[in-house]
């Protein structure tokens, strides 16, 4: 295994990893904003309003993605284990 392999196997693994979070945290930025808006406009600052919407944002935004981040992740793990004789030499 070169230094090159190794240094695309951690790129790889990397541009997953922020493929896979950035559904999640952009609607939890998303959703931010817009209790953050909603806070100023209305001066009402109560912690429990701002980090509700989130969870539930959040939450549902990756049970919606939850079968494609499966298949990513299964995908590259596959990948992974089927060049494991070609990354070992």
């Amino acid at each position: 295994m070169t230094e090159a392999m190794i240094i695309d196997l951690g790129r790889q693994a990397i541009q997953l990893i922020l493929l896979l979070t950035g559904p999640p945290l952009l609607a939890g930025l998303v959703v931010g904003l817009l209790v953050g808006l909603f806070q100023a406009a209305t001066q009402i600052h109560e912690i429990t309003l701002t980090m509700i919407p989130k969870i539930v944002a959040v939450i549902a935004i990756i049970f919606f993605f939850l079968p494609w981040m499966l298949t990513t992740m299964v995908d590259f793990t596959a990948s992974l284990i089927v060049n494991l004789p070609t990354h070992i030499r």
